[in-house]
């Protein structure tokens, strides 16, 4: 019986008898690591009660909602192949996610799930490239590109901008909504913060200072 087939509990017992029942599923992973074991267990303890009635109630903010470009924001001094960190970005409640893929790439997401706004790990021991991974309910995004693979979630995960200074540490520098590029991410914050910078790289819907001019 998978997570999403429990049935519902009842009585005064039930509560610890899922908890109970929901360890043991995912302690039976033997790809499992038990510290991805402890991790897992306190998402889903406190996520599907916190996320469920957030998602439910429509409080929760999503990465890219907030007006303008965040300030930039150092988040590791290194990141090697095959190394992933968590991180809060751009604000404190912003759970993120930055993976050094085996070729060098360099990826940033949200960690907040796109169904039910649970925890998402990184799992660096699947596939061919690893896989970000919601436990609550089996959904599965792609590290490359944070697409929908597997399981309920309805949208890819929001990417977080990385650049990579020489000195080799990382910085977070911005945020796409669910399903944006990251130029159409970072061209909508100049558009409403820095109209100007938007003209330069060529955005779609910017207007030269020039025209602008040319308009007054």
């Amino acid at each position: 019986m998978s997570v999403t087939e429990q049935p519902p509990a009842e009585g005064p017992g039930a509560t610890d008898a899922a908890q109970e029942a929901l360890e043991d599923r995912i302690a039976a992973d033997s790809l499992t690591t038990r510290r991805d074991y402890l991790r897992i267990v306190a998402t889903v303890s406190g996520g599907l009660a916190v996320g469920g009635i957030g998602v439910a109630a429509g409080v929760l903010h999503r990465h890219g909602d907030s007006e303008g470009i965040p300030a930039p924001k150092r988040i590791a001094g290194r990141l090697l192949p095959g190394e992933s960190i968590a991180f809060r970005y751009p604000e404190e409640a912003d759970r993120a996610v930055a993976v050094r893929l085996g070729d060098g790439s360099l990826v940033g997401y949200s960690a907040v799930c796109t169904h039910l706004a649970c925890g998402v790990l990184w799992r660096a021991d699947r596939g061919s490239e690893g896989e970000l991974y919601c436990p609550c309910h089996e959904g599965i995004f792609d590290p490359r590109t944070g697409e929908v693979t597997a399981g309920p979630p309805p949208r890819p995960l929001p990417k977080v901008l990385l650049i990579e200074e020489a000195d080799g540490s990382v910085w977070a520098v911005g945020t796409t909504r669910s399903g944006e590029s990251a130029t159409e991410g970072l061209c909508r914050q100049l558009l409403e913060d820095r109209p100007e910078m938007a003209a330069r790289l060529g955005c779609p819907g910017a207007r030269s200072t020039g025209e602008e001019g040319l308009r007054s």
